[in-house]
Parts: C-alpha cells; structure tokens; sequence
C-alpha cells in the first residue's frame, strides 16, 4: 500500500480576517503549505451548519454547509459586496466568536442576496434540488415559529402537509431563498477548494457523524427512520454506558435509527447520505462506527446514560446495501471508545481501515493496541483526535505515574521500531511519539495542526461532553506557518517513506 501522512485542520481554525476560517483564500494558502510538506491528506471536521454549542456534530442538516464558511472576499470579488462592507466581518481574537460571526455575517449575505441574479441559470439548476428546498424552508420556518423546534410548529408545517408546506413557500419566497443562496454559495466556493486541492494531489479526508440532531431536517423530513412517538418526540436518544473516564455515561440525545424501516427501501437513507458526502470529499470517516454494529439507547428523559440497552444492527444487509453504491476504499472507521468482538468482527468484514491514537497506546500495557509496534498496515495512525487534548497538553497535566508510563512505553516503542528520539523532555517527547507515527506500520498518518507545533491544551479543539467557551473555537495565525515546520514535514516523510 502507499504510504500517505496528512494533517488535522478544522476549516473554522484557518487564519484571515474575518472571525473565522473560510473558503477563500486561506484554504487555497493551507493546500499550498500541504504541498509544500508533501503532504497528501487534508483532514477537516463536518461543514455542517451548527446548532446549540457550535458542534459540527449537532448539525440543523446532516447535508448542510455552514454560511460562515462563505468567502466574503469572493463574494466582494464578484461584485456582491463592497470593500468597506466586509470590513464590518472583520475580527482578530484568538478564538471564534460564533455570537459577533451571528451579528454581521448574515447581514451581511442578505445584502449579497440582494444583489445576486436570481436567474442564474446554475441557480436556477440548484433550486430543483428537494433537499436544498427542505433546508432552506426549514431555516425559515425556524425563523417564523421563534425558533421553537419543528415538533412543536402547527400540525400542518409539523408533519408536512403539502398543502401547509406550499403555502409556507409562497408566504416567505425570499427568505427561502436567501437560504438557499447561502447553500448555493457555499457549494460553489467549497467544490472549488476540493479541485484545487485535488490539482496538488491532496485528497480531503470528511466526517460524517453517525447520528443526526433531534431538531433538523433529516427528522423533519424522514421521521420514520428514526424511534419518535407519534408527536414526533423521541421515545429512544443515542449515548454510551459509564466508563473509565465517566461515571455517568455520556447522554447525547440524538434519536435513535428505526432500522425496521430503513430495511424496507434496502438502507436508501444511508447510501444517498454517504454518496452525497463523497460529492465532497474524497475520503470519509465514519464517526462511532461501532454504533453500526451495536448501539446504546437510552430512555428519553433519563438524566443521564447509566441505565440502557445495547440494541443490535442489521450491519450484514446495512453494508451489502452501501457496498453496491459506494466504493468502500474511501471509507474509514472511527473505531473508538467501547469496542468488542462484534465491532471488531464487523470491522473485518467490511474491511475498512480502523483508527490508531498514539495519545492512548502508552499507558503501561504492552498488549495495548495503539502502540506503534503493535499497529497494522490497514489502518490510519493519529497522535489525537478532535476530541483529545494536544499531545503537550497531555503530556503537561500528566502526575507521575501517567508521564512515567508513557516515558518508558515511548522509550520501548522507539527501541522495538529502531528510531532515535528524545525523551528527556516533554517537548523530546511529544516529538518522538509524533515520530513513531511516522514509523509504524499505517497506511496512512495523521496529525493535528496544533500538535506539529507543539502547542498547549489551549489548542484543544473539543472536550467532549461539555459545552465550553473554546469548544469548536481553535484558530491560528499565519505566522504559526513555519517554514521549519514544512522542513519537519519534508524530513520525516522522506526518512519513512510517506508522501
């Protein structure tokens, strides 16, 4: 297999001028850096249109793309805005700021709208598309209703009555299609990203996220799929059990799938969702992917996820359907968190690479499956994850007994795959583990921008189960683009054989 290494850059965490990252040209300088590395993986977090906490895992649509990630300058470029009106999108702080992003980008892309030809032919093409109707109609009705969720809308516009949903359309056409303007434009200006980067031989590694959120269009429009009552409301929600690292479980409060009707259409729902994806991505990460072999659901309005059941997948006809529509070399499985004899069975038969996180192979155990000596070729290394600390991060909060196990676990794994390294400091090492990833068995490595430069928990793109100020927040700064880091790049992937 060809070797590959990539980096871990959340579009959102890009360096510009205005608040966050977006698809001009700060996509075009980060594929220019990639190639520089010879890098051959972009991998990006969801670009879903967010909701509550700013999750790109709690999405109003599993199809979506957020509007913040809409070029200001490109829409200047094309004659939408004005120089001195995306001077009002400026913003230089550390973080995102989703609240000040909330108060001017959407002003400011209905004045774009304004002066947009609603005639354009593409458009035009673009407004046929149902899915893009849903979420546009649903953006607005959100709107209408004073955001209240869509179960609790009027009976018509609830259950989508045609005669209720025409006339929703014909009452509110131009908010509807400022909507999907805001859809349009982000298409547009994404699937330019992805050729280019395409052009410089970079594949761009997406997410999608097992579940979908209780309030969206997905349940809106297909609440069969999902275990509702018959007011719509969930009598099941997603989680998992207790444990090492959470007494209580974590109780997401997706709903859970209806598999007895996705078997009906033979898992249509799942293929067009994937195949859609791949319009957008050359690869996909399947986040929770044991959730598709066994999941755990909880009781709606349990206060947390200690009491459950696991409830088992139809996976065998799930996958045959997916395999007949869907080239699985493309896909990825996020094999993480409670893993069994099903999952890993699961995992065989499929046949996609699973996941490796080199944050949690040096705990002592030397069966441990994430240490570098211990992983195989078909699978993807990372140092962490989105949901991880950064590797000094990790290493600087460590006591005694965390940081000697993973001094001496990295001093074996360096012995045993005959790397020279570094440990006598924490930065030594961060370093050398990052190495060890070059060095081991995977097709493909993989490592946040953030651990690259060495960068503190300040850096952390997401602790799970909270909802903090600095979650999805991350950015950087042009100056943080090093050419000592691109040497870094360029050397390990030479000494490993990596590109």
């Amino acid at each position: 297999m060809k070797r590959e290494s990539g980096i871990l850059m959340p579009v959102f965490s890009l360096p510009n001028n205005y608040g966050i990252g977006d698809f001009g040209q700060c996509c075009y300088d980060f594929i220019d850096y990639l190639k520089s590395g010879k890098q051959s993986v972009w991998q990006i977090l969801p670009l879903v249109q967010t909701g509550y906490g700013n999750s790109p895992y709690a999405s109003v649509a599993s199809y979506s793309i957020s509007p913040y990630y809409i070029s200001p300058e490109l829409l200047k470029d094309e004659g939408l805005l004005t120089e001195d009106e995306i001077k009002e999108s400026i913003y230089y702080g550390k973080y995102v700021d989703y609240g000040f992003l909330y108060s001017v980008r959407y002003p400011l892309l209905k004045k774009a709208f304004n002066r947009f030809n609603r005639q354009e032919k593409e458009f035009l093409t673009f407004k046929k598309n149902k899915d893009n109707l849903d979420y546009a109609l649903y953006q607005t009705l959100k709107i209408v209703n004073n955001y209240k969720p869509f179960y609790e809308w009027e009976k018509g516009l609830k259950f989508r009555e045609e005669k209720a949903l025409k006339q929703a359309v014909e009452d509110n056409v131009d908010q509807v299609e400022f909507w999907l303007f805001t859809q349009y434009v982000a298409r547009k200006q994404w699937l330019k990203v992805k050729k280019y980067a395409n052009s410089k031989g970079i594949k761009i590694l997406g997410d999608l996220p097992l579940y979908v959120a209780l309030d969206s269009v997905d349940v809106w429009v297909n609440p069969k799929m999902f275990k509702l009552d018959k007011d719509l409301k969930p009598k099941k929600v997603a989680g998992v059990p207790p444990d090492y690292f959470s007494a209580d479980g974590q109780l997401w409060g997706n709903p859970v799938y209806n598999y007895a009707e996705h078997k009906k259409d033979n898992f249509k729902w799942w293929t067009e969702r994937i195949k859609n994806a791949l319009k957008y991505f050359d690869l996909i990460r399947i986040d929770h992917f044991r959730g598709l072999d066994r999941y755990f659901e909880i009781e709606e309005g349990s206060p947390n996820a200690r009491e459950g059941n696991w409830v088992k997948v139809p996976s065998k006809q799930l996958f045959s359907a997916l395999h007949e529509k869907i080239d699985k070399s493309k896909l990825i499985a996020e094999d993480l968190g409670i893993i069994d004899d099903g999952v890993r069975n699961l995992l065989k038969k499929v046949g996609y690479p699973g996941m490796k996180i080199l944050s949690f192979a040096f705990n002592g155990e030397p069966q441990n499956l994430y240490l570098p000596q211990n992983i195989p070729e078909n699978s993807v290394c990372f140092t962490g994850t989105h949901d991880n600390n950064t590797m000094m991060g990790l290493i600087n909060n460590f006591h005694d007994w965390d940081r000697n196990n993973f001094y001496w676990g990295v001093k074996n794994s360096l012995e045993l795959l005959g790397v020279e390294g570094n440990v006598e400091t924490n930065e030594g090492l961060a370093e050398s583990a990052f190495e060890l990833g070059y060095a081991c068995k995977a097709k493909l490595f993989i490592f946040p921008f953030a651990d690259l430069l060495l960068l503190g928990e300040d850096y952390r793109i997401n602790e799970p189960g909270t909802v903090k100020s600095q979650n999805w927040c991350v950015r950087f700064n042009k100056s943080q683009f090093t050419d000592l880091s691109i040497s870094y790049l360029l050397k390990f992937n030479k000494q490993y054989n990596r590109n």
